[in-house]
Formats: C-alpha cells, sequence, structure tokens
C-alpha cells in the first residue's frame, strides 16, 4: 500500500512515491507513517571506486579482489577496506569524495575480515587458522599514515566482526569459528564454539590487554556451539552481539566482562512474498506465506542506548528478508516484515533465483545523524541496494529512498561529519562478467532529488508492486510520454510494461499479459520437418513456449506498435546452427499481439535464414512505412556482419542488408553488437550499438542512424553516429551498465534509453531509464 500524507515530501522528491507499507509485529500488519524530515535532501551516489584500481589504474587485471568491510580515519578522508580474497587491506583517499584515489595495499598474513579505526591506527581482525578445527587470528593495528604494521595482537580463534567503543577504552572482536558447511548437512553443532573478545586499549597497542567472554550455552538453538557473527558498542560500552546460527543475540557488559542480558531473535511470519524460483525460467508472484522464519540476523547497530537494529539476513533455518529493532530489554519494536521483498520487486532488484533461500538477504546495518535527522541503513546483499530508513519517529521507520551499490554491499560506513555514506560492495568476477568489480559506493547527503530509481512501479489491486526486472525492447506510444517495455527470457509468462516516462522515477503502471488462447504457437508444428535436425526446434520445444494458463515463455528483445493496433514483438531465438553444446530450442519469431497481449499471428523468417542461426538473433524490431524492420545482434553463419532485416507486411517478402560494426576496442575483448532499433521516418533509423563488457571495461555505447533509402537486398548500410552515450551512464556515478537494451523517441523527440539487469543474475540489478533530451536525429 502506498502510504500517504506526504504532500511535503513528495513536493521535494518523487522519490518517495515508492513508499511501502510497513509493519512492527512480526505479521505484516501496516501502521500508519509519519513525514520523513528534511524533504529536500537525500544521500546520491558520488563516486563509486572499483578495487580493481589499486592493481592498475586501467582496471585490466582479472585478479579478483573485494571490498568487504569499510573504515575511515578519524578526519573522515581516508577509507580503509579489507580485502580477503588477496589477504591485504587497501586504503584510498577520499579527500575529494568525487574523485577517491587508491593509496595502496598492506599484506595482512592472514584473511581480514573486519577493520575499525581508533585514533591512527586501523584495527584489523585477520584469520590465520589452518582449517575448520585448528582456529586461530589476530588483531593487526596499522598506522593509517605510514601504511604499516604497528603490532600484533593473539585472538585464539578464527575472527569475524571487530568494532570499537566511542570512548576508546575497549575492542571487541567476535570470534566467530565458522562452521564447514561442506561437513554432513553443514549444520552446528561444530567445535570449536565462538565467543566474544574484549581489548582492553589502555596505553600503547603493545601493552593491550584481552578477555574472553563465553557466549556458549545461551541459546536455545545449538546451545553448545555458539555461532557470533557481529557486533556494535553503544555508549555505555555495552556490546551487542548477533548470534546468527543461534538465532540469539547478546549484550555484554565491556566494563565487567559479563553477559547482561541475552534473549531468541524470534521468528516472523511473512505474507505476500515470492517463495519459489523454479522451474526456470523465473516468476516473481508476491503470493505466498512464509511462518514462523527465523530473523537469524547478521549485521547489527545501536540506534540509541537503549535499542538497536538487526539485519536479518539467516543462514541455514532462517532469514527474515528484512530487519528488526530490538529494545535492550529483549522485546520487539519493531519489524520490516515484506517491506524490503516488496520495494526490491519495486525498482526492478528482486533476485528471483533467491526467492526459495533468503530472498534479498539484508547484510548489515549502519546508524548515522545528518544534519539532525537520525537514518538507519539497510544493505541488501543479493539485490545491491542500500534502503535508507528516516528514524525520527520512536520505532516508525520511514523509507527515505534506496541507493544503487554495485554487486553485493557487505560493509557500510556512515561519516556524519562529512554527510558521506559507504557501502563496499564484495563481488568481483571479470574472468566470467565483466559487469561485476569490487567496489566502494560513495554517496553524499545533499540538497538535491534522489537520482534512483530511475523506474519503479505501482501497486496491483491486492496492494503488492508490480514485480518486473529484465527490461529489454522500447517503444514510444505515439503522443505523449507513454512508452511500452518488455522483459526478456529470464522470465517466464512474459510481459508488455506500460511507462510513464513524464514523471521521475519514472511510473510502470501497467502489465500486459502475453498469451496465445488460440493456439498460434502450436499451429506452428505444422511449418516443422518431420524429424528434428541442427536447423529446426521440434513440437516438444513448442510446447515448452506455453504455458498451462496460456502464457508464453519467449525472448522478447524488441517491441514496436502495429499501424493497425496492438503490438509486434521480436523474440530472439535459443540456440546455435551446428553447435551440439547450444541446440536449437527456438526460433526467431515476430508475433503480432493486440493490444491485450493476444497473439494473433506469427512471422518466421525464410528458411534458408534459419539455418544460419546463431544464438545472437532479433534484438530490436520497429514498424515504419508498411515494413517491419528487425535488427539481428550478430553476424550469421557465413555472414561479415549482422543483418537489419526488412518484412513487407504487404507482399510478405523478406529483404535483408547489413549492418557494419565497430571493432571491438575494450581491453578485456568481447565482442560488439546491435540491440534496439527505432524508426525516425523517411526510412530513417535510430539503432543501439554496445559491447558486452561493464564497468572499467565498457567502451561501446552508441547510437547510430541508418538511413535505408535506396537499399537493396545484401546492401552494407552506412551509418552516422548520432550520440557516444557512455558518457551518460558514467554519468550515473556507478559501475557503467553493459546492456543497454531498449530505445524510444517520444513525441516531443526526447530519446529515451534502458539497460536490461539480467533479472539480477550475476548483476547488480541496476536499471538506468535516461531521458536523453532532444537529440539531432536527422
Amino acid at each position: 500500500m502506498l502510504v500517504k500524507k506526504l504532500a511535503i515530501a513528495l513536493a521535494a522528491s518523487v522519490a518517495l512515491s515508492g513508499l511501502l507499507t510497513a509493519c512492527n509485529d512480526g505479521d505484516d500488519t501496516p501502521v500508519q507513517l509519519a513525514s520523513v524530515s528534511n524533504p529536500d535532501k537525500f544521500f546520491n551516489r558520488t563516486a563509486t571506486f572499483a578495487v580493481c584500481a589499486q592493481l592498475e589504474s586501467s582496471c585490466e587485471d582479472s585478479t579478483p579482489t573485494a571490498a568487504e568491510i569499510v573504515a575511515a580515519s578519524e578526519d573522515g578522508m581516508t577509507l580503509v577496506y579489507t580485502n580477503s580474497l588477496k589477504g591485504e587491506i587497501g586504503f584510498v583517499d577520499i579527500a575529494d569524495p568525487a574523485n577517491p584515489k587508491p593509496l595502496g595495499r598492506l599484506v595482512m598474513g592472514g584473511e581480514p575480515t573486519s577493520v575499525t579505526v581508533l585514533g591512527a591506527h586501523a584495527l584489523v581482525a585477520v584469520n590465520t587458522s589452518k582449517d575448520f578445527v585448528n582456529v586461530s587470528g589476530k588483531l593487526v593495528v596499522v598506522d593509517i599514515a605510514k601504511r604499516s604494521v604497528v603490532s600484533e595482537i593473539a585472538l585464539g580463534g578464527q575472527p569475524d566482526s571487530v568494532a570499537r567503543s566511542k570512548d576508546g577504552r575497549y575492542m571487541a572482536v567476535v570470534i566467530e569459528n565458522e562452521r564447514d558447511e561442506t561437513l554432513g548437512n553443514g549444520a552446528p553443532p561444530q567445535a570449536p564454539t565462538g565467543y566474544l573478545t574484549i581489548v582492553d586499549t589502555v596505553g600503547a597497542p603493545a601493552s593491550w590487554k584481552t578477555r574472553q567472554v563465553e557466549l556458549k550455552g545461551l541459546a536455545a538453538l545449538y546451545p553448545d556451539d555458539a555461532e557470533p557473527e557481529y557486533v556494535s558498542i553503544n555508549d555505555d560500552n555495552i556490546a551487542v552481539v548477533t548470534l546468527q546460527e543461534n538465532n540469539h543475540i547478546a549484550l555484554v557488559d565491556l566494563a565487567s566482562g559479563k553477559v547482561s542480558r541475552h534473549f531468541s531473535a524470534g521468528a516472523v511470519t511473512l505474507n505476500q512474498v515470492d517463495l519459489t524460483d523454479a522451474p526456470r525460467p523465473n516468476v516473481l508472484s508476491l503470493s505466498e506465506t512464509q511462518a514462523n522464519r527465523l530473523r537469524e540476523p547478521d549485521g547489527v547497530s545501536w540506534l540509541s542506548r537503549t535499542q538497536f537494529a538487526t539485519a536479518n539476513e539467516g543462514d541455514l533455518n532462517g532469514g527474515s528478508r528484512g530487519f528488526s529493532i530490538f529494545n535492550t530489554d529483549g522485546k520487539l519494536a519493531y519489524d520490516a516484515g515484506n517491506l524490503m521483498e516488496h520495494l526490491m520487486a519495486r525498482i526492478g532488484h528482486a533476485n528471483d533465483k533467491r526467492s526459495d533461500a533468503k530472498g534479498n538477504e539484508p547484510e548489515n546495518v549502519t546508524f548515522g545523524r545528518f544534519d539532525g535527522t537520525d537514518y538507519l541503513f539497510v544493505a541488501s546483499e543479493r539485490s545491491s541496494v542500500v534502503a535508507v530508513y528516516d528514524m525520527s519517529q520512536p520505532n516508525q521507520p520511514v523509507f527515505k529512498q534506496v541507493l544503487p551499490a554495485a554487486a553485493a554491499p557487505e560493509g557500510v560506513l556512515a561519516i556524519p561529519s562529512r554527510n558521506l555514506l559507504i557501502a563496499a560492495s564484495e563481488l568481483d568476477d571479470r574472468a566470467t562478467s565483466s559487469t561485476l568489480r569490487s567496489a566502494l559506493n560513495i554517496y553524499q547527503y545533499q540538497q538535491a532529488p534522489a537520482a534512483y530509481p530511475t523506474l519503479q512501479s505501482v501497486n496491483r489491486a491486492d496492494g503488492t508492486p508490480i514485480p518486473w526486472s529484465a527490461m529489454s525492447g522500447l517503444v514510444a506510444a505515439p503522443s505523449g510520454s507513454v512508452v511500452y517495455g518488455i522483459d526478456d527470457s529470464f522470465f517466464r509468462g512474459n510481459r508488455i510494461f506500460e511507462i510513464d516516462a513524464s514523471v521521475k522515477p519514472a511510473s510502470l503502471r501497467r502489465e500486459i499479459r502475453i498469451t496465445d488462447p488460440n493456439g498460434k504457437i502450436a499451429a506452428l508444428a505444422t511449418q516443422l520437418p518431420s524429424a528434428k535436425d541442427a536447423n529446426a526446434f521440434d513440437a516438444t520445444d513448442l510446447a515448452a513456449l506455453v504455458n498451462a494458463d496460456g502464457s508464453v515463455n519467449l525472448d522478447p528483445e524488441g517491441i514496436s506498435l502495429a499501424s493497425g493496433g496492438g503490438f509486434w514483438i521480436a523474440s530472439e531465438g535459443a540456440g546455435t546452427v551446428g553447435e551440439a553444446a547450444r541446440p536449437v530450442l527456438s526460433a526467431n519469431l515476430i508475433f503480432k499481439l493486440s493490444a491485450s497481449g493476444v497473439i494473433e499471428d506469427i512471422i518466421r523468417l525464410p528458411a534458408a535464414i534459419d539455418a544460419k542461426q546463431q544464438r545472437f538473433g532479433f534484438e530490436g524490431i520497429a514498424e515504419s512505412d508498411g515494413k517491419l524492420v528487425l535488427a539481428f545482434q550478430r553476424a550469421w553463419a557465413g555472414d561479415k556482419h549482422p543483418r537489419i532485416g526488412v518484412y513487407d507486411l504487404a507482399a510478405k517478402t523478406w529483404q535483408f542488408m547489413f549492418y557494419p560494426l565497430d571493432a571491438v576496442t575494450s581491453p578485456n575483448k568481447g565482442w560488439v553488437g546491435l540491440s534496439d532499433i527505432t524508426a525516425l521516418g523517411n526510412k530513417r533509423f535510430l539503432v543501439i550499438e554496445r559491447d558486452n563488457q561493464g564497468g572499467p571495461d565498457a567502451r561501446i555505447k552508441k547510437l547510430y542512424r541508418i538511413d535505408l533509402s535506396g537499399a537493396t537486398d545484401g546492401t552494407v548500410l552506412s551509418k552516422t553516429l548520432v550520440r557516444d552515450v557512455l558518457p551518460d551512464l558514467k554519468a550515473s556515478k556507478g559501475l557503467v551498465v553493459e546492456k543497454i537494451e531498449g530505445l524510444a523517441v517520444l513525441a516531443n523527440g526526447d530519446v529515451l534509453l534502458v539497460n536490461d539487469n539480467d533479472g539480477v543474475d550475476d548483476n547488480n540489478g541496476e536499471t538506468q531509464l535516461l531521458k536523453l533530451g532532444q537529440l539531432t536525429l536527422n
């Protein structure tokens, strides 16, 4: 349900239009939310520091890196982050937060797991364990300015989280002694048990002493194997420790070294959530209930002397997909319920492949007061965002905004003295996906509207948001600012989306399900050969394209309005002729749909062209002057260039021209191909040409104009550059998105561009719907 009575805040920024219902009793009961404070100020991304820049400025080294937990020097000018993959910590200069600079790395002699700062020193927890049984660790004291080791303190076990007291008298180090998840079913108990180590930080680091606090025997769940995960310290020097697998929380008085209170984190019933991610392709259906789900908190942060918040990521037995607020007496003050799951569905960040596990997996929380307003920041590991909540009203967090992050944010750090927020994203995999680079996300609290999301959905009749993701082709309505988009083969039950681009963020206000009630797909069986070969697909493959409810499982990559009403959809084929590892499971097909999404007709390529099919097929479609113009992504067998197919609707005949691609220029190689196409009139068309690279490796993201006047079958077309959109993509201050796949020109001449976020599968989920303004198109 959209929150009402937010007129003041909405006047400042439409980012609040997606505000969701909150819950405070664990059963999704809605509560009335108050307006946010400082309605004219928001956090916006000001820079993204790719950790690979520590290796070389060009980021051409594929060595995996990671930024997991991040801390800042006392003046907030230098960041220190842990890089467990390389056994080191890194330093970054953020004196100018818009232009972070690498300051080098320092080897830790083990796996750094956490870091905090005390005075001139970074305090790094380092795991030096031989295995899961023979555990050891150390606390490494580092001079930040000199970037050198000052002292090392033995911890006796495998450390995880580390925190310091505000007065600087104590350090608290969680000794997790994590379990072997490959042993048996991976469940506790597995010796040795975990505990908390207190470091009395009196005098020089070499003289610091440690004390051990036993956590075994506190929880009802796995009492003999304490699994402490995260620690935070309040102004009274009380440490709150989450025991994730035990679903328990302990409060420790650091002065006495005693557990002062402990209690279960409890369970929550989640309604209207998606718990199913199989069979593939995927379907986001916010219609299921998960009863009595253990919270199993991970990150924790104090909000005051008497309250703290937990990120309920979960592990073996739970994970409630949100966050909670507890009082120090153990009473639950607030629970987010399905709030974050609905948020992810609304902004296209729902990771459907995690639906049967722990959903968006809130990993961490932190708290900070900015310009007199208290904010809670919740990092979602699987959806790669940081959700921001206004904490002005007791026990009533008010959603303020959501921030995009590089993949898998883990550590979150507020630096109110500099109006900065930092999120450390750990996922890095250049070798298999150029879009995944570990990074430090830098956000600034500023007098400006929220820049993200660029697209969000309204609610369905049942109060849940229209879930969406993997946005592919776009087409504009003949008047006004409405565009239509589609989702691709990541999802079954494909849909068309009606989007109002006149507001910011753009509003996805209607979904149209594509259906085949008249059996048009099954009727293609009459055109199939009697025996399946590498050049065709069979009746079994056809049957897989239609679901029991009549919805269809296509790969819609292009969409165009049909002059007689309804839509044209270009569905990319699956498989490559002659390649056993990629059998042909579907052909490249054109679907004529009614305005309500019913398949009315199907157009096939000539058999001789089908016989050349590669897996990079139809990407865009446009109707103009009685013809359909199709953009093929890459060259097919025997061709030097990708095809531009032209189908005459009256004569029912095909012609094919060829499009010359730019040469590959990315240092990560890859390929260059076409995405969408849109008609400009007078036989002119605008196309997207892009490489398959993202982040620092992206090089080719361009809009070209082609002219089919006088072009005949076999013509190699010429092209005219309209705009290099790489600077536009970089303007978001994030890692450059890879798949710009949707293109539309509004009636007023404004050009819109959107990327496909791959359904948040090996992708951070960021969707940039960019309005480029009125370009010189003719």
